[in-house]
């Protein structure tokens, strides 16, 4: 039986991600350098280029970079690994080899072209990646469907007492997810990220809200006891299904290729 700190467990050893003094750069390390050539020799030679862009994943240790005027970040809250993004940026590395079809359902749906089972996914990028993985997935994905579920369910019973629609839902969500409004979880997220985010919660950028959002499921996992936080998982990863559909393709689970069981501890059932 996984315990709840297994949700978390870090995902960055000494090996695993490169320092923070090397996050943001100009150039790319002679490391990466070497993994960029060993993909684009690979993809669609030697190997299928999902299969290579996966091992290329596996080998990489930036957390974040500058690449073709963007800021990439793929790592959130030291141990989470935005899988999609990571991906997104290699295949600009070998998107001559990629079909068009299938490099668009990458990047605009997380469809690799065949399902990957768990362990093989597991083999593929190695254990600290798929930790990562499943950090960056129950932690920020499944956290977001879970904290529109409580806003539907506290719209809908303030509908039905013919209160009117307004910011309050957000706030009345939080509150019962983490104890505490926004307003007052937001300047505290703020302090403990010492100033990385600033202190303007009014701009912050998608990867800052990225980072408050696993910042509160982490809160959410130490504050309640497992059963309900069981309970609120599923419920956040039933949403996610009805969001995107049911079939062969789940995009709930597509980029895993169908294969992302769900940490035990969260869905309240035996390993």
């Amino acid at each position: 039986m996984m315990t709840v700190t297994d949700v978390f467990t870090s995902a960055r050893p000494a090996d695993s991600f490169a320092a923070d003094l090397v996050e943001i750069q100009s150039g790319i390390a002679s490391f990466h350098v070497g993994v960029i050539e060993q993909l684009r020799l690979r993809a669609g030679r030697e190997a299928s280029w999902h299969l290579a862009l996966l091992q290329a994943m596996g080998q990489w240790t930036l957390t974040r970079e500058h690449v073709a005027g963007r800021d990439w970040q793929y790592v959130i809250g030291g141990e989470a690994l935005d899988g999609l993004t990571l991906a997104q940026r290699l295949c600009l590395e070998i998107a001559d080899v990629v079909p068009q079809f299938e490099l668009e359902s990458l990047l605009f749906r997380g469809q690799w072209p065949e399902r990957i089972s768990s362990d093989r996914l597991r083999e593929l990028i190695g254990p600290y990646r798929y930790t990562a993985l499943l950090n960056f997935r129950y932690g920020v994905v499944v956290e977001e469907a879970l904290q529109l579920v409580a806003e539907e369910s506290i719209r809908k019973s303030r509908l039905a007492r013919c209160y009117q629609d307004s910011e309050q839902v957000i706030e009345d969500a939080y509150r019962h997810l983490y104890g505490d409004s926004r307003a007052i979880l937001m300047p505290e997220f703020l302090k403990d990220s010492g100033g990385t985010w600033g202190a303007d919660a009014e701009s912050l950028s998608l990867t800052a809200w990225q980072e408050f959002t696993y910042w509160l499921f982490k809160r959410r996992v130490r504050k309640w006891h497992p059963a309900r936080v069981a309970s609120d998982t599923r419920r956040g990863l039933e949403r996610l299904r009805d969001l995107h559909g049911s079939g062969e393709h789940d995009a709930t689970d597509s980029f895993t290729g169908g294969g992302f069981d769900p940490p035990a501890a969260l869905v309240g059932r035996s390993a």
